[in-house]
């Protein structure tokens, strides 16, 4: 795994060699724990792509870190991933009576590159603008809490839907808190809701490096308890 070891000196525990105390994903054996994130700042590891807006922030609060936007919004981190990893995080789709509260667009990217440009990070936030990337893409509880879709980006343009979910048990809950778990491994990727796969896919031309960021549009999200781990 592609890490930057500067940063995993600064946020590894001794020798890095832990287990997962989130995940309740079965069958994985994790290694090191390559990053840990509990947002008691916003650091300088995260990248915020999102339009300019007087009712749009993002920021840290209570060990949370919150993405109340007005549009789009991509928050990176500035690290390339590759190899056998799992990640997880908790989050949380905010429903209080804010000013951009909507059940909507539970969404991530993972695998990011730009074919045309070295630099992934050069975008407003508005979701078009990202049909140029070549990723993995899930958007759980996208179109109003109508859709759970997961979808591979080629960079051309095209990004074909790999899997579908219109059923009510697979949409979003107002503020409940969901642990995701993403499993990158040989080619595999695996998408998990409390320990539930939602999704599973093989890919035969697996894309081996890329950036992640969470990503929503006009909502208001709080994110937690962030790690990512190497797989044995």
């Amino acid at each position: 795994m592609k890490f930057i070891a500067g940063i995993i000196i600064l946020i590894c525990f001794s020798a890095c060699s832990v287990n997962s105390s989130l995940s309740k994903v079965s069958g994985y054996q994790v290694n090191k724990l390559l990053y840990k994130d509990d947002f008691s700042t916003l650091s300088s590891h995260w990248i915020t792509e999102t339009p300019a807006n007087r009712n749009s922030k993002v920021y840290t609060a209570g060990n949370k870190l919150i993405i109340d936007v007005v549009g789009g919004a991509t928050v990176w981190l500035n690290k390339k991933l590759s190899g056998n990893y799992l990640l997880e995080y908790k989050r949380t789709v905010l429903i209080e009576g804010g000013v951009n509260d909507r059940l909507s667009d539970f969404n991530q990217f993972w695998m990011a590159t730009d074919p045309k440009n070295p630099n992934v990070f050069s975008r407003t936030g508005v979701f078009e603008e990202y049909d140029s990337l070549s990723m993995y893409y899930i958007g759980m509880g996208g179109n109003t809490n109508t859709t759970t879709r997961f979808r591979k980006y080629y960079g051309d343009g095209s990004k074909p839907l790999l899997q579908e979910y219109l059923d009510k048990e697979h949409l979003l809950q107002p503020n409940k808190e969901y642990l995701i778990t993403l499993i990158v491994k040989d080619g595999l990727s695996e998408f998990y809701v409390d320990g539930i796969k939602y999704f599973s896919y093989q890919d035969d031309k697996p894309l081996r490096e890329g950036f992640f960021g969470f990503r929503t549009t006009a909502s208001r999200h709080a994110i937690t308890d962030f790690k990512i781990y190497s797989l044995k």
